[in-house]
Formats: structure tokens, C-alpha cells, sequence
């Protein structure tokens, strides 16, 4: 009598790339992720996304995925093209080259994206696979939204209680014409102070923010912005320790875990934390794990990092930034619903600190993916 053929394993699709500038350090997230996915648990499907939105089968190869002597990676466009159809009674991968049989490869179990801004991390693939019914890991359509859209999030955080700095938002329309930008100029202006920040508010990795400590400087800097994003954030520049905490959704899906506090430390000449900083420097950024806080203060930045992640309603995990001044004031900064998963990334790093290293922290989130219930939550 034949044994009975052995249970099949999860098939995960890793998702990264994609439309937004932040593409090339999607990928080097997903290298990481590639690499720690238990292979003896689950099936693994690469899928990349590349900057004109196409979706292709991509090498199972997290070598290919690192920033080699300053040249970064990004997505293969000549690997062949893969649909997800929107159809929760199909929720299969299939290959659809032009003038080839569509081919199937399989249902997918589960879909962890690693994609950073606009068109995957802002609530667009969240959608799709809602549609698709496929289970996801992380935030749900609403959360991804907000937490991408620096203005919107700022007012569900402050209108959960939680202490934000001040800022304005310039739309598109505020920036049509000569008279509105004089006009949006002087608003900026009349209600903040210098340094500022200036800001897309839709993007990440600190791709296209200034610092302005000139108003001379500031129409430049919305311009700047504005190469990335018609929407712009400015914010009053903050000053202090620059903090972060990693949140996760406990495994009885109840309530959240989060991690030891940790701060950046930024040297070199460099007037902030930016991309240069964050990926392509050398000896620029410190990062200390854990941050030294006094326990009172460390939880209380903790706890204001929960509830941050409770008011955007955030699933699986997120990581929260804050500003903690001289005398002890936190502020909460931005909420990122998929943070870097790179090597030098915060988000692994505080909780392999916290005693769930980067293979465990992978398992988790796709353990908790699969227990999610689709639909309405």
C-alpha cells in the first residue's frame, strides 16, 4: 500500500519592486527576506514588480538583491509576466507571456509584500489581493493608506490624543499659478518656524526631503518634493533624538508585542537621517540598540508606539518613529506599515534585540498572514 503523498507546504509569493522610487530598496529588502524564509516550511515564489508596473517571475536568488559597490538592484524586466487575477475563486499565479498558453503556477497561500511607497505600501496591493482573496502580511487597505499619506496620518493620530508636531500640507492646487505658490509660500510662513522639514507625502526612505533652514531655500525644496509627489508635507523641524520602535501583532492576534527602543545617530556631515545616510554610506549612521532611555521614559515611548499602531489600525506589524526632546516630550513622527527589511534596517534589528531574530520575525509574520481572516475585520 503507497504511503499518502506528504502535506503541502504553504506556497509564500514575495512581492517587491515596484512603481515608486523607493524600488531599488525594495528589492534589497526582499533579498533579506528571501534569504531567511524557512524553505523547509514553505514554497516560495519570487515575484517582482518593475517600475513600469509589470509583474514577472522572478530568479530565487538573494544575492542579486544587494547594493554592490553603490550600485543598487532592481527588478529583472525580462523574466516572464505573471497575473493575479482579482478573482477569490481562482487565487492562483499565472504566467502570461504574449503569443504563449497562460500557464499556471499554482494557488498561492499567502503573499508578503516588501514594497516601499506609492502602488504597494499605500493600500493598492492590499486591495488586489482583498479581491483575490489571498491572505497578505501586514496592514489592511485602510491603514496601508493612511500610514503612506504623511497628512492624512498625522490627523488620525492627533485625533486619537497622540502628540504630533506641527505641519502644512501644500496639495497640488495650492501650487497652480504663480499667485497660489506666493500665497502658499506666506502661509508656510506665517505658521511655522525654521528648520524645516519638507516632505512628498506619499513616499519613503527619505527619498526627496529637505531640510530648509532659509526661506530663501523653501521653494526649492517643495519643488523637490514635488518631483515625487504633487502633495507636500511641511513640518517644523523637531528637534532631539530620533526613535524608533518595532510593533508586532501578538500571535493570539489580540493584542501587540513591542520591541526595545532604538535610536539613530547621524554623523558625517549629514543634516538628517537621509537616503545617502540610511543606505549608502559608510561610518555615517550609528544605530543603538537599545537606545539609551531610562525605563520610565522607555516604556512610555513603547506604549505611545502601540497605541500609534492601534489608532491607524494596523495589522501584522509596523515600526513607529518619534522625537524625544531634551526635556523628555515625545512626538510621534511617521508610522510605517512595511519598514526596510534590509541588513541595516531598524525594524530587524530592534527586534533580533529583543530576542526574535530576523528568520523568527520572518516566520511570525507569515504565520499570523495565514491565521488572518479575509474580508471585513
Amino acid at each position: 500500500m503507497n504511503a499518502p503523498p506528504p502535506p503541502r507546504k504553504p506556497r509564500v509569493a514575495v512581492v517587491f519592486g515596484g512603481r515608486s522610487s523607493e524600488h531599488a530598496i525594495s528589492c534589497v529588502s526582499a533579498g533579506s527576506v528571501l534569504r531567511a524564509i524557512d524553505r523547509d516550511r514553505y514554497d516560495v515564489v519570487p515575484i517582482g514588480i518593475g517600475v513600469d508596473g509589470r509583474w514577472v517571475l522572478a530568479a530565487d536568488d538573494p544575492d542579486r538583491l544587494v547594493i554592490e559597490s553603490g550600485v543598487l538592484p532592481s527588478v529583472d524586466p525580462t523574466g516572464s509576466s505573471v497575473v493575479l487575477a482579482g478573482d477569490p475563486t481562482a487565487a492562483a499565479l499565472v504566467i502570461s507571456d504574449p503569443g504563449q498558453v497562460p500557464e499556471a503556477l499554482g494557488a498561492v497561500d499567502v503573499v508578503f509584500p516588501v514594497l516601499h511607497g506609492p502602488y504597494g505600501e499605500d493600500g493598492t496591493i492590499q486591495g488586489l489581493l482583498e479581491l483575490a482573496g489571498v491572505p497578505y502580511v501586514g496592514s489592511g487597505v485602510l491603514s496601508s493608506a493612511v500610514a503612506m499619506d504623511k497628512a492624512a496620518m498625522k490627523v488620525m493620530l492627533a485625533g486619537a490624543g497622540l502628540p504630533v508636531g506641527p505641519y502644512v500640507v501644500l496639495r497640488d492646487r495650492d501650487w497652480a499659478g504663480t499667485d497660489r505658490q506666493a500665497a502658499s509660500l506666506a502661509h508656510v510662513r506665517a505658521s511655522l518656524e525654521l528648520p524645516l522639514f519638507v516632505k512628498p507625502a506619499r513616499a519613503g526612505s527619505s527619498v526627496g526631503i529637505s531640510k530648509v533652514k532659509d526661506w530663501a531655500d523653501l521653494e526649492a525644496a517643495i519643488e523637490a518634493a514635488r518631483m515625487h509627489d504633487p502633495k507636500v508635507v511641511v513640518e517644523h523641524g523637531l528637534t532631539g533624538r530620533e526613535i524608533e520602535c518595532g510593533v508586532l501583532e501578538a500571535v493570539d492576534g489580540l493584542g501587540v508585542d513591542t520591541s526595545v527602543c532604538a535610536e539613530i545617530r547621524v554623523h558625517g556631515g549629514h543634516e538628517f537621517y537621509d537616503f545617502e545616510a540610511k543606505y549608502l554610506g559608510d561610518d555615517v549612521t550609528e544605530l543603538v540598540v537599545p537606545a539609551d532611555l531610562d525605563a520610565t521614559l522607555s516604556d512610555h515611548v513603547r506604549d505611545l508606539a502601540a497605541q500609534a499602531f492601534r489608532a491607524l489600525e494596523c495589522e501584522g506589524f509596523a515600526r513607529v518613529d518619534f522625537f524625544v526632546g531634551a526635556d523628555g516630550t515625545v512626538t510621534v513622527n511617521e508610522v510605517n506599515t512595511i519598514p526596510g527589511f534590509t541588513p541595516v534596517s531598524m525594524f530587524p534589528l530592534v527586534w533580533a534585540a529583543s530576542g526574535l531574530d530576523y528568520p523568527a520575525l520572518v516566520d511570525r509574520l507569515i504565520a499570523s498572514a495565514l491565521r488572518k481572516r479575509h474580508g471585513l475585520r
